[in-house]
């Protein structure tokens, strides 16, 4: 009862030191809010504005069909070029897209031709500019298709496709990037929160203090995990509620308690790793690189950013020993799915061992450096 009355003291103290660094507690509250948001919203999942040039060599009525057809808010009012200042316009970024209509086209599609329609395409913006390709073809064909036939041409096949989207309907990507942004951050903190504070006690010379009380490593330790952990949770939740479910609407299909549930083991094994990083750096320089090398990997292999199938099959069966592999697996089953206990105890389970592994492992390690050092 003693050793866990201590952990409180200490995490008590560990509370008090976060919340009275105002700029800290302004970051926490930036990433958990204003950040997540951000970065939610601000992949276009549509082409929004993309300004147009057209060089009309034709002048007929299909040319000025196809022209008129490229309409806001997906694109900007078509600009009128010549020929030879497509070169220099594409050169100095005036236009995305420019649209080369040939002499004749209108008299070759009457005759049943095949006239070509050049599009020269600024792909530096890739999203917008793959969209945009695949927008203005799909105009272009239709334009054509009615004037040949003078009426809209449904095509019949064979074959009648029936095509259900299961869990977002509406393919919008917004609500898979709110909740990579929330692992993101969540990871991210967690880390240079614990790391941060062993070596802020280990830099201002506390920690030879806390030594010579009656405490132990293992209370030390703990006690840095669960009041970093606690301040995140809370940010998490408040988070999960006003940002990713009252503002960006996203639907929790699942329990909020047992996505809560999963978090704080989560938390627990990226906090270890946190101590893990404090221990080995020597300095807060130290700390920050070892961070990069560590964090970066975990976001880009978590399975947010691409399915772990996607992934080149030599770092396949790394990705298990990453914590953010099995959480990002998780949170998606239960925001997305619906999923219950029954369907994600098995990624529980494996989160709670391996932050029991990372635990051991930073405990082994701070225990051995304060005897080196002492």
């Amino acid at each position: 009862m003693a050793q866990w009355r201590n952990i409180g003291w200490l995490g008590s103290k560990e509370l008090r030191s976060v919340l009275s660094d105002m700029m800290l507690v302004i970051l926490i509250i930036y990433s958990f809010s204003l950040a997540i948001y951000a970065e939610s919203t601000a992949k276009s999942e549509a082409v929004n504005n993309a300004s147009v040039g057209i060089v009309d060599e034709d002048h007929s009525s299909l040319s000025r069909a196809i022209v008129n057809a490229l309409y806001p808010p997906y694109f900007k009012e078509p600009m009128m070029l010549a020929a030879s200042a497509v070169d220099q316009a594409m050169y100095d970024d005036q236009f995305m897209f420019v649209i080369s209509i040939p002499p004749k086209f209108e008299a070759s599609v009457r005759e049943g031709r095949q006239p070509t329609i050049q599009i020269d395409i600024d792909a530096t913006a890739v999203a917008q500019a793959s969209l945009g390709n695949n927008y203005i073809q799909n105009i272009i064909n239709q334009e054509v298709s009615f004037f040949a036939a003078r009426e809209n041409i449904v095509t019949v096949y064979p074959v009648s496709l029936i095509l259900h989207s299961a869990y977002n309907p509406n393919g919008v990507g917004m609500w898979f990037n709110s909740i990579n942004a929330l692992v993101n951050q969540l990871t991210m903190l967690t880390i240079i929160l614990t790391g941060a504070a062993l070596l802020r006690e280990r830099e201002h010379g506390t920690i030879e203090h806390l030594l010579v009380m009656p405490l132990t490593t293992f209370q030390i330790v703990m006690a840095k995990i669960s009041a970093n952990a606690l301040i995140i949770l809370v940010a998490f939740t408040l988070s999960l509620f006003l940002v990713i479910d009252s503002t960006l609407k996203v639907p929790i299909l699942g329990s909020k308690g047992l996505l809560i549930v999963g978090t704080t083991l989560y938390l627990f094994a990226v906090a270890s790793i946190g101590i893990f990083l404090g221990t080995i750096a020597q300095s807060m320089a130290q700390f920050a690189l070892l961070v990069l090398m560590l964090i970066l990997p975990m976001m880009m292999l978590s399975g947010g950013l691409s399915p772990i199938e996607n992934q080149p099959e030599l770092i396949q069966p790394l990705t298990w020993l990453l914590p953010s592999r099995h959480y990002m697996a998780f949170a998606q089953a239960v925001v997305f799915r619906g999923a219950g206990l029954e369907l994600v105890w098995q990624e529980m389970i494996i989160i709670a061992g391996l932050g029991l592994a990372f635990f051991s492992s930073s405990l082994t390690l701070f225990r051995r450096s304060l005897t080196l050092n002492g």
